[in-house]
C-alpha cells in the first residue's frame, strides 16, 4: 500500500510541498505576527510568558496534522473503496485487509511527518522554538493526526456517498480547531467547555506539541500520550472490521 501510494504521490508532490511551507508561513504572518502584535500590546498573559506567536504556532502545527489527516482519510479512502474500486483489485492479490489498513495509516504517517517537518522549519525561521525538544513536536503531531485518521478511515469504509464528510468537517473538525486550545488557553472557556476539551484528541495533541516546542512539557503528558495512542489503536481495530465487512460483502 505504501509503495502504491508513493507511486501515485510522485506525480503531485510538488504542489503539496509548496502548500506545506506556504500555509504555516501565511498563518504565522497573519495570526502570529499581525494579530499577535495586538495581543501582545494588550498585555495578555499567556502560559509560560509566551508571546502570542510562540503560543499559536505549536497549536497550528497540531491542528494542521488534524486537517491533513481528516482530508486524507475521507475522500481518498471512499474513492478507493467506492468510485475507483482500488481496494477490490488489491484484495485479488495476496494482501489482506490488515495490510490495507496498516499500509494506509503508514503512508499517512509519512505524509504527516513531511508536513510537520516543514511546519517546524517555518517555526524555526520565525525563531519560535525555545528548545531542541521541538524535534519531538514532529512525532507528537504525527500521533495527533493518526488519532483522527484511524477512526475516520473506519467510518469512511461504511459510507456509500460523501455527504457525511461535510458534517464531519463542519460540526466536528472545525469546532475542534476553534475550541481545543489552538488560539487561546482553554481556561478562558466556560468551565463546562474547558472540561469537555479534555475529551477531544486535538486538545491532547496541542498540549504535547506546544510543550515540546516551548520547552514546557505539561505534567499530564502521559495522559495526553495515552489518549492519542488509545484512539489510534481503537481506530485500527474498528477499521479492520469495517474494511473486512465492506470488502467481503
Amino acid at each position: 500500500m505504501v509503495q502504491r501510494n508513493t507511486l501515485v504521490y510522485r506525480h503531485v508532490w510538488r504542489g503539496s510541498v509548496f502548500s506545506s511551507f506556504l500555509q504555516p508561513t501565511l498563518f504565522l504572518l497573519a495570526m502570529g505576527l499581525g494579530l499577535g502584535a495586538m495581543v501582545d500590546a494588550g498585555g495578555a498573559a499567556l502560559p509560560g510568558g509566551a508571546s502570542y506567536a510562540e503560543f499559536l504556532a505549536p497549536g497550528l502545527l497540531a491542528a494542521a496534522a488534524m486537517q491533513v489527516a481528516g482530508f486524507e482519510s475521507t475522500y481518498p479512502i471512499l474513492g478507493k473503496m467506492m468510485w475507483f474500486r482500488n481496494y477490490e483489485a488489491i484484495m485479488a492479490t495476496p494482501m489482506r485487509v490488515s495490510d490495507v489498513v496498516i499500509g494506509e495509516l503508514t503512508w499517512l504517517a509519512l505524509r504527516l511527518t513531511t508536513n510537520a517537518t516543514a511546519f517546524v522549519l517555518v517555526m524555526t525561521a520565525f525563531r519560535i522554538p525555545r528548545s531542541p525538544l521541538v524535534i519531538l513536536a514532529i512525532p507528537a503531531a504525527v500521533l495527533t493526526g493518526l488519532a483522527f485518521a484511524a477512526p475516520i478511515i473506519a467510518y469512511a469504509a461504511t459510507l456509500k456517498h460523501s455527504n457525511p464528510f461535510n458534517v464531519l468537517f463542519r460540526f466536528v473538525l472545525t469546532p475542534l480547531f476553534l475550541f481545543s486550545g489552538v488560539f487561546f488557553p482553554i481556561s478562558r472557556l466556560p468551565e463546562p467547555l474547558a472540561r469537555a476539551a479534555w475529551f477531544t484528541p486535538l486538545f491532547h495533541g496541542v498540549q504535547l506539541v506546544r510543550g515540546f516546542a516551548l520547552d514546557a512539557v505539561p505534567p499530564a503528558w502521559p495522559i495526553h500520550l495515552a489518549c492519542l495512542t488509545a484512539l489510534v489503536a481503537g481506530g485500527i481495530a474498528m477499521a479492520r472490521r469495517t474494511f473486512r465487512r465492506r470488502l467481503y460483502s
